[in-house]
């Protein structure tokens, strides 16, 4: 078995660090994402005020699976550009585990001090761009606002991420499948609270649940 660096492995260090359990763990985790939560609720609002709730499923899904994509795909670049470093693999842990840490500060101190310095949060500058995509309703919007809050969001929750991206860099041929499943997760919430409004569970109670619980 070779990793991502083309080297033998032969069991011990980081190879056996990530497991399917840790990769599973590190993506449920990263899947309480309020920030994909929020807009994926505005969406299905909306839409279903125009009295439509197969359009509403439609978009939700198909939000999802965008986001699941650019999230995905941004997992692979971040990946050929740990690879590319690996002559220097020792110092990019430390950089890694650096930015890390810095952001799991940040994410303490919004649970204290919410809006205040520093936030791991959708800028308020960007807010009015993803509402005027939802009110537009269309494919095109839908497919443009998933992709824009796949971007927008990777500082809420690129701490996990990036953590679990590092140990998959030196993992060997089951890297790839690991970042599929872990992005399958990470959209698996999205996926049930699209399915549980179409169902009939109101906007406002899941809203009101995740802005207590978030």
């Amino acid at each position: 078995i070779t990793n991502f660096q083309g080297e033998e492995l032969n069991g011990g260090g980081f190879f056996d660090d990530l497991s399917l359990g840790v990769v599973i763990v590190a993506a449920l985790i990263d899947s309480i994402n309020p920030c994909a939560f929020g807009v994926l609720l505005f969406l299905m609002a909306v839409l279903l005020s125009m009295g439509s709730s197969k359009r509403a499923l439609r978009a939700g899904l198909i939000y999802t699976f965008v986001v699941f994509l650019v999230y995905f795909l941004a997992g692979i670049g971040i990946l050929k550009l740990l690879v590319s470093f690996s002559s220097v693999m020792k110092y990019v842990e430390i950089i890694v585990g650096v930015v890390v840490l810095i952001m799991a500060l940040i994410e303490i101190k919004d649970f204290f001090f919410e809006g205040k310095g520093v936030s791991l949060s959708i800028p308020k500058s960007v807010k009015p761009v993803l509402e005027n995509y939802v009110h537009k309703g269309t494919l095109s919007a839908v497919i443009i606002l998933g992709a824009l809050v796949a971007l927008v969001e990777l500082p809420c929750t690129g701490g996990i991420y990036l953590a679990i991206l590092s140990l998959i860099s030196k993992s060997g041929v089951t890297g790839y499948s690991y970042l599929l499943i872990y992005n399958l997760i990470f959209v698996l919430p999205l996926i049930l609270i699209t399915c549980a409004i179409y169902l009939g569970t109101k906007v406002d109670s899941i809203n009101l649940w995740v802005q207590n619980n978030k």
